[in-house]
């Protein structure tokens, strides 16, 4: 707005007067960048603070662009029924410990999440110390945004084929860093596998559809990041986990579903 009391040639100026407007788009695309930079700050200390790599859901990270790293994390304190969609254990689970043990954890995670390499030694120590009581069941959940997580997936099942799911599933684990198709053959070896079935298995992608069914079933049971599990009781009592809780948090859980 001009000053009614001023020349025309002293007359306040706007921005666009003042600075070019080629120096202005150049300002508001950078003051763009700081506050998108900003929230994407604020979105991953969020997702470390609550121990789990997550988006939406598994179509709708497959549908767009963004990470969205919204979900809690947190053991419900009171058994809730088990979802009626939490697929039941079939031949074709990965499951370790005591087969008619009264309470049952099933897992859906992802090798490239960190949260989920932190949360595998708690279920590990778990299985320890509640031997035969509990029973472990891993499904696979890779995440659109951990690009070796399906590839991780699908070498554990070529793994599986020669009986050696858990040992795999391990030291994919241990070694995140390391993640990728020239780790998954030497780990292989290193395992004594059948290199040639097992490379054969590999490059066939044999399991990819096993992998995304056992996703797609994780989402549809209301995991919506990982590690996302359920630890139910022989009476189909449930408490979710979302997140790499700590051992403290898992072992209250199990203690308040046994009899």
């Amino acid at each position: 707005m001009e000053h009614p009391h001023l020349p025309h040639h002293q007359k306040s100026k706007n921005l666009f007067d003042v600075v070019h407007a080629k120096s202005a788009f150049w300002l508001g695309f950078l003051a763009a960048i700081l506050v998108i930079g900003t929230i994407g700050f604020i979105l991953l200390g969020s997702c470390v603070l609550k121990g789990s790599c997550s988006v939406d859901s598994l179509a709708q990270a497959k549908a767009k662009a963004d990470v969205v790293a919204d979900v809690g994390t947190g053991v419900f304190p009171e058994p809730a029924a088990a979802p009626a969609n939490v697929p039941v254990i079939t031949e074709d689970d990965h499951v370790k410990g005591n087969a008619n043990a009264l309470i049952t954890i099933v897992e859906y995670s992802d090798f490239e999440c960190p949260y989920c390499s932190s949360f595998h030694p708690t279920i590990q120590q778990v299985m320890d110390d509640y031997k035969g009581n509990i029973k472990w069941v891993y499904r696979h959940f890779p995440l659109s945004f951990h690009p070796q997580a399906e590839p991780a997936a699908i070498a554990s099942e070529c793994a599986a084929e020669q009986g050696k799911f858990w040992e795999y599933s391990d030291k994919l684990f241990e070694n995140q860093s390391q993640l990728g198709e020239s780790y998954y053959k030497q780990l292989a070896s290193t395992l004594g596998l059948n290199i040639s079935k097992f490379n054969d298995c590999l490059s066939s992608g044999k399991y990819t559809d096993k992998v995304n069914e056992q996703a797609a079933a994780g989402a549809a049971a209301g995991v919506t990041g990982t590690p996302g599990s359920f630890i139910i009781d022989q009476d189909g009592n449930a408490i979710p986990i979302k997140g790499a809780l700590p051992y403290s948090s898992i072992a209250a859980a199990v203690e308040e579903l046994l009899p």
